[in-house]
């Protein structure tokens, strides 16, 4: 089982899921903090992660991954290969999902081990990031509060915006943002 035989099955499983839902985006690789990218993003009335771990790949990274990914995520899911199962699920917090996946004869299947439950420890610093500089410049603009910020580099921008508005809108804003982008590559 390859990494693209878990994306194809996850995609599949996303798009019968929310495949009519217009607010619905659903996003591959998307970058998080320069540090890291998610396989599979889901934006819509929550900002979701999928991490794909198939059975050819390492874990080595799994754990830079989970703390970027508890920094800016509201919900997280690791599917993984049978074979990395029971080490992997030992480096996520208890609020990640699991889907385990297996192959059926001709196909990869997912099965759902543990459902992901809301991240309540989004750090604002690192979900600003999410947002262009103009786009968070154009968010501290219509809260009057791009005064000392609009010629500092991106981050003194983000981390204003981070101070200015409170985690909950926040969260609306970025999700707002990234539906709204017309340069996303959606996921097939």
């Amino acid at each position: 089982m390859r990494d693209v035989d878990v994306r194809r099955a996850l995609c599949a499983q996303l798009n019968d899921e929310h495949g009519g839902e217009d607010d619905t985006l659903i996003l591959n690789e998307l970058g998080l903090c320069g540090e890291v990218r998610v396989d599979v993003a889901v934006v819509n009335g929550a900002l979701s992660g999928f991490e794909l771990k198939s059975a050819r790949d390492t874990l080595r990274r799994l754990p830079q991954q989970v703390n970027t990914y508890s920094r800016v995520l509201d919900y997280a899911t690791l599917v993984v290969a049978e074979n990395h199962r029971d080490h992997a699920v030992a480096l996520l917090p208890d609020w990640w999902g699991v889907y385990i996946a297996r192959e059926d004869d001709v196909t990869t299947v997912l099965g759902v081990e543990r459902e992901s439950r809301r991240n309540e420890s989004v750090d604002a610093m690192s979900l600003a990031q999410l947002l262009w500089r103009d786009e968070a410049l154009e968010e501290l603009d219509q809260r009057d509060a791009a005064r000392g910020v609009r010629s500092k580099p991106r981050w003194q921008v983000w981390q204003r915006l981070a101070t200015v508005v409170e985690i909950d809108e926040l969260r609306d804003v970025v999700r707002a943002r990234l539906k709204a982008r017309r340069e996303w590559r959606a996921a097939s």
